[in-house]
């Protein structure tokens, strides 16, 4: 079966049961996004050295491709996310406890790998932007904006300990000055 079907090609799209819709609809671009952000999250995967990281990364693809198909009107079983929150938060804790206290905020970057995971951790905060709009018009299910919340978290501190492992120092953000209103 050719990869093309020529069904898309005046910008509209198929849903789960059929249904057409524009490719520029609020729900496009949520799964949109989730697409990429799981470009991302592959592209670290690739880049980490930890194969229980690893193997992570490939239940939290698997995960977002659940979330994506249940938007897209498949009757997608969300049960899963919770344990996996529960996962992230665990993941975090221990993340935190290896890593200086933050007082301040800070820049994103580092080595490649943490920016990397960085970005991940900006899409997803879109996504999970997008997936709140999209839940203003249509019933989201709230598993799946704590999944995209905690999991922005643990894309943070990652990046912190991918780079403190590294000996990189976290730039801090210096702030505006109140009085001059300048940084």
């Amino acid at each position: 079966m050719p990869i093309y079907t020529k069904t898309g090609d005046t910008g509209s799209t198929s849903l789960f049961g059929g249904k057409r819709v524009l490719k520029c609809e609020e729900l496009v671009h949520v799964y949109g996004s989730i697409d990429e952000l799981n470009s991302w999250i592959g592209k670290v995967a690739s880049d980490i050295d930890a194969p229980d990281v690893k193997t992570f990364l490939s239940s939290v693809q698997s995960d977002l491709f659940t979330i994506g198909s249940h938007l897209a009107g498949w009757d997608a079983d969300l049960k899963d996310l919770p344990h996996r929150v529960k996962e992230m938060e665990e993941r975090i804790d221990i993340l935190d406890d290896k890593l200086p206290k933050l007082t301040n905020f800070i820049l994103p970057g580092g080595s490649k790998l943490a920016s990397d995971i960085h970005l991940a951790r900006a899409v997803c905060r879109r996504v999970e932007r997008q997936t709140v709009a999209l839940g203003q018009k249509e019933k989201v299910d709230a598993k799946i904006l704590i999944y995209l919340n905690r999991l922005s978290d643990l894309f943070f501190m990652l990046a912190r300990f991918i780079n403190h492992e590294a000996g990189i120092v976290e730039v801090v953000w210096q702030g505006i000055d109140r009085k001059t209103k300048k940084q």
